[in-house]
């Protein structure tokens, strides 16, 4: 994913604005950082070369994403401090292999695994399961979550919830828009933002009230409507690019019908 500012632009500004996104002020982050406030103001005016420590600090304590690090660096003049290992590269194996086989032990509960710009990267018998009927030309690679999610010809028309779920999605890619500042996920958001809204039959009514705790995906599938509640993991820590922007969504049965159904389905 690229979509970084130019390291041309300088690190003084690139710090400032990050700063200005946190909503925190010079002073602040001198005391977080255990330097001065005048120190970190000579460095957004470009009046004082920060060190590649420094660069490192204030961007930890801003929360800076890692790649958007690297970017700090090459603008301060420094080489990138944490690799993008490709995700097949032999350094990942252990890592591929543990997410995948994380999800197929969820099974028969649909689970996947996306990059930053929402490309499926593995999944489950659980997921496969909802995309039946899905036309072709949406499946082929790369395969988008929130493209095959909200386009039109997609799940959309069998999420019987599609309008919360909808705002759901694009909130959730709002905020990651504006931690991350990237122009592919930009991309992404205004193109399933602009996507019609099918309309939707109208939900079946379960059998007894169930008090969902948190907003459920309701979904249609062979006559059924099942429910599921969204859990999204990320890496602690992470040391590389890749791995800090690869997520593992889990979809939880939100009802025990949805969880009946999906045992004899899948077992």
């Amino acid at each position: 994913m690229s979509g970084t500012a130019p390291a041309t632009q300088g690190v003084g500004p690139l710090l400032r604005a990050w700063r200005e996104r946190r909503r925190v002020s010079q002073l602040e982050l001198a005391l977080r950082a255990d330097s001065s406030a005048r120190h970190v103001s000579f460095i957004e005016t470009g009046r004082s070369r920060p060190s590649e420590e420094m660069v490192l600090r204030l961007a930890e304590h801003l929360d800076v994403p890692v790649r958007e690090r690297n970017a700090l660096l090459l603008a301060a003049g420094y080489a990138p401090h944490y690799p993008e290992t490709p995700l097949d590269d032999p350094a990942l194996d252990a890592l591929r292999e543990g997410m995948e086989r994380l999800i197929r032990g969820y099974e028969p509960y649909p689970a996947l695994v996306v990059d930053a710009t929402y490309q499926v990267l593995a999944a489950n018998r659980g997921i496969l399961m909802l995309m039946d009927g899905v036309p072709e030309q949406l499946l082929e690679p790369p395969l988008n979550a929130m493209r095959l999610t909200l386009h039109p010809e997609g799940l959309a028309p069998r999420i019987r919830n599609l309008r919360e779920w909808r705002g759901h999605l694009l909130e959730q890619m709002e905020r990651q828009i504006a931690l991350h500042r990237s122009e592919p996920l930009r991309a992404l958001y205004e193109e399933v933002a602009a996507y019609p809204v099918p309309d939707t039959a109208p939900g079946e009514e379960p059998a007894e009230p169930v008090p969902y705790f948190a907003l459920p995906m309701q979904i249609e599938h062979e006559g059924r409507t099942l429910s599921f509640i969204s859990s999204i993991s990320t890496f602690n820590t992470p040391m590389d690019v890749t791995v800090a922007e690869l997520a593992i969504e889990t979809l939880l049965p939100a009802d025990p019908a949805t969880v009946k159904y999906l045992h004899t389905l899948l077992s």
